[in-house]
């Protein structure tokens, strides 16, 4: 599926990790129409510029543009003399490659002369010379240029150049990261415009070539306002392709599939956006189940904890093996096929979260659009009479099944289920009443691809980033959050190798999910109950507590109920979150129980360092020399 039923789809081959003819197919691969050649991946190949255009055209692709060509416009002799020199050689090797177009930027050599007049007088002339080989020149602003480093200047130059052979081409990255205005785009003609280029960025307080060299990133995975740059766009009657160009460390360190794929998937959305094509984003009115996949040994171990934490076991699966344990409205699946989907994921990961299903408002439209954004779909066998609920692939070769309260798919339970005997009298007696929050670890290069896996199929509203501190190093951690609180995910990824998040992606072979919040109605209470069921809690240490009540005032008698419980505390504002932790199950995963009061819509982050120690204390205990032990 194209981006748009009118703009072609292109990718700068310097967005993606790799050699060049493994970037030209993990693009071809992803869909893309066309792509950018930057000229480094082109001088390391080891092949003349006819092979690149063969390859290029093997693949089913055009060269959208040849780039970049830099420090040409306004130079003094001998130095002008040098640039229509060098252009005229890279013009040669475009007709070789196939390229039509190639990319200048504006001057940033401290030689540079400035003046409009100058400079749309050079890129007249080039014209000529480009008219002779047949090609194209766009003119673009660096953001950072020396004299010109507005997209306004750069389209002045090419006015007054008034060569059919010169155009503009127009980056939301440099646009954006400036503040540009947005309006003045829409008075450029759409045949002046030679190529639109599209980046996004995290906002970060630091020098503009710094922030675009190392932090680029696929629109929809930053903060800048690239769906209105490319709405502006299409007030010009501008129908050329539609490129990434990225410059970004986790990019280059990444897969050039994964992220070939993902740059499309944020065209497709991004396009939607400007110009809605697509169902829209599905709208998830809470977490249907969270299943497990084990073996029997595990499976009974597992089971003993939810039943500590109130849970029962409330239906068996009429063909499978599989149980279901009921609480409020939490539902979890144990199972332990010997075969399938589930058996397989856990040979791979181990114990742990191999399937989450979602309630949304329409599961066929949320199927179609994650079909229109190229995510994967699954299906497995079913017995005679069982439903075959839609899935699609999730985080670490998980899925994502889709049920919705109305049809066949609102009664799962009742169709796929046998009841056991007591399951109804569960609700009034719940300890706890929803899923919180998941929490799901993953490869820091895989963060930005499930944000906007995320964020571009569900109805979701992206938490600004946090540094959390691990004992093992730094954390970064991004919520996604309904606005209704239906559902919350918080993705985890860490460069440090000792971290928590990073040994569960390493000592189990994926990203996944890490730890499942549940909530309860009085924490206190539940805590209690649970205690009595045999649940012992995650140890917090005697400092903390000290800290806590100086830090907020609170009563005496409050946090000695905290300190008993096990029970870590946060507030903004009137609004107070609770929160304690199970051990960690299997070294695997672990569970939470939270208490919102007051509106809080956080997740605790200021405890999450005190938890992240006291786990790594569990994992790893440190013995007291005894010479210190005895003083």
């Amino acid at each position: 599926m194209k981006a748009s039923a009118m703009n072609p789809t292109s990718i700068a081959t310097v967005s993606l990790s790799g050699d060049l003819p493994e970037k030209l197919q993990a693009i071809a691969a992803a869909g893309f129409d066309a792509v950018e050649v930057f000229e480094n991946d082109f001088l390391t190949f080891d092949g003349g510029p006819r092979e690149v255009g063969r390859m290029v055209a093997d693949l089913g692709m055009t060269i959208s543009a040849f780039q970049p060509f830099r420090d040409f416009e306004g130079m003094p002799e001998p130095l002008r003399a040098r640039g229509f020199a060098r252009a005229e050689r890279k013009f040669a090797i475009m007709n070789e490659l196939g390229a039509e177009l190639m990319l200048i930027c504006s001057n940033v050599s401290p030689q540079a002369l400035g003046g409009i007049d100058r400079a749309a007088a050079d890129l007249r002339e080039l014209g000529d010379l480009a008219a002779r080989y047949g090609v194209r020149v766009g003119y673009e602003a660096l953001a950072w240029g020396r004299h010109v480093n507005d997209y306004r200047d750069a389209w002045e130059i090419v006015r007054r150049a008034d060569h059919e052979r010169i155009g503009v081409i127009l980056d939301s990255f440099h646009t954006l990261a400036r503040q540009s205005p947005l309006g003045p785009i829409a008075s450029i003609p759409g045949d002046r415009i030679f190529l639109v280029q599209l980046a996004d960025a995290p906002r970060l307080d630091m020098d503009v070539l710094s922030w675009s060299r190392h932090f680029r990133c696929f629109p929809g995975q930053g903060d800048l306002a690239v769906a209105d740059f490319v709405k502006a766009i299409a007030q010009t009657g501008y129908s050329g392709p539609l490129s990434h160009e990225i410059f970004n460390d986790q990019f280059r360190a990444g897969s050039a599939r994964r992220l070939a794929t993902d740059g499309m998937r944020s065209l497709i959305a991004l396009s939607d956006q400007a110009t809605p094509h697509l169902p829209p984003r599905a709208q998830v009115l809470g977490v249907e189940f969270i299943e497990f996949a084990l073996d029997e040994d595990t499976a009974t171990e597992l089971s003993g904890l939810f039943s500590a934490l109130g849970f029962r076991q409330t239906g068996i699966h009429v063909s499978k093996s599989v149980a279901r344990w009921s609480q409020g409205g939490i539902n979890l699946l144990l199972n332990t096929e010997k075969d399938g989907f589930a058996q397989s994921h856990a040979i791979m990961h181990g114990p742990g979260v191999c399937a989450i299903a979602l309630r949304v408002d329409d599961v066929e439209q949320a199927m179609a659009r994650a079909a229109g954004l190229k995510i994967p779909s699954f299906e497995q066998p079913v017995g005679p009479g069982e439903l075959q609920i839609p899935a699609i692939r999730g985080v670490g070769g998980s899925l994502i099944y889709f049920t919705q309260p109305t049809g066949d798919l609102g009664h799962i339970w009742e169709k796929d289920f046998a009841p056991v005997a007591g399951a109804k009298t569960l609700a009034a007696a719940a300890l706890l009443q929803s899923v919180d929050h998941i929490s799901q670890s993953m490869d820091y290069e895989e963060m930005l691809s499930w944000l906007l896996f995320y964020s571009s199929l569900f109805q979701l509203d992206r938490i600004p980033q946090l540094a959390i501190a691990d004992p093992g190093g730094l954390v970064e951690s991004r919520p996604l959050v309904s606005a209704s609180g239906s559902l919350r995910f918080v993705l985890n990824g860490s460069q440090a190798t000792r971290t928590l998040s990073s040994r569960f992606v390493s000592e189990h072979f994926g990203s996944g999910v890490q730890h499942i919040a549940f909530d309860a109605p009085d924490i206190f209470a539940a805590v209690t109950a649970m205690r009595a069921a045999g649940l012992s809690f995650l140890d917090i240490p005697e400092n903390y507590y000290e800290d806590l009540e100086a830090r907020h005032g609170l009563e005496p008698a409050f946090i000695d109920a905290l300190r008993d419980h096990h029970i870590l505390y946060d507030r903004d504002g009137e609004a107070e979150f609770l929160q304690v932790y199970t051990h960690v199950f299997a070294q695997r995963f672990f569970f939470e129980i939270t208490e919102r009061r007051g509106g809080y819509a956080g997740f605790g982050a200021v405890n999450a360092p005190v938890r992240l120690a006291a786990q790594a204390r569990e994992a790893r205990p440190v013995t007291m020399p005894r010479s210190l032990r005895e003083r």
